[in-house]
């Protein structure tokens, strides 16, 4: 059975970091790309990064190239986005989410994901 368990939201003030860990089980990442989503109330959920298991490659949406940084542990089946110089803005649920993936390059698109986390909130305020 495919579970993916977000952790590591919280408060922050501005400027600072945080990191979060998306824990996958029920299927091996070689084959799949994990992103990172987020939401805020009346918004639809935003693509953030996303990273292809097998290579590594990844993908940022513009507002936070530069900023975050997502990375693989295959081994331990963990996903991490490194989320530095926090906005206001960039509060949300942040979700991570799994699709088997081919030879393209991951997608930043919601609909290409089928599994998806539970959401960990990240609130970045002074």
């Amino acid at each position: 059975q495919v579970q993916l368990v977000e952790s590591g939201g919280g408060l922050v003030q501005p400027g600072g970091s945080l990191r979060l860990s998306c824990q996958a089980s029920g299927f091996n990442l070689d084959f799949y790309a994990i992103g990172w989503f987020r939401q805020t109330p009346g918004k639809e959920r935003e693509g953030v990064s996303c990273i292809k298991g097998r290579d590594g490659s990844t993908s940022y949406v513009d507002p936070v190239e530069g900023r975050f940084t997502i990375s693989r542990d295959n081994a331990k089946k963990t996903v991490y986005l490194q989320m530095n110089s926090l906005k206001p803005e960039d509060t949300a649920v942040y979700y991570c989410a799994a699709y088997r993936i081919f030879f393209e390059g991951c997608s930043l698109s919601s609909r290409m994901y089928d599994y998806w986390g539970q959401g960990t909130q990240v609130t970045v305020s002074s």
